[in-house]
């Protein structure tokens, strides 16, 4: 199991596995810029524009 961050392509959530835990892709790449940490997706406007449902780490800008 790699242990280096990659974004997801499909919905930027940042992982250290080779699959997204959010939405099960395997479209990962460590091409990525910028870092957002969201805390509670629930009350967050940039969870609402990003459609992050979970707490955690998420790329900005992804290649």
């Amino acid at each position: 199991m790699s242990t280096r961050e990659r974004a997801c392509r499909n919905c930027r959530r940042i992982v250290t596995g080779n699959v997204c835990d959010n939405c099960g892709s395997t479209n990962l790449t460590e091409n990525y810029q910028g870092l957002l940490i969201i805390i509670n997706p629930e009350k967050s406007k940039i969870a609402e524009v990003l459609n992050a449902k979970k707490p955690g780490y998420y790329a900005v800008k992804v290649a």
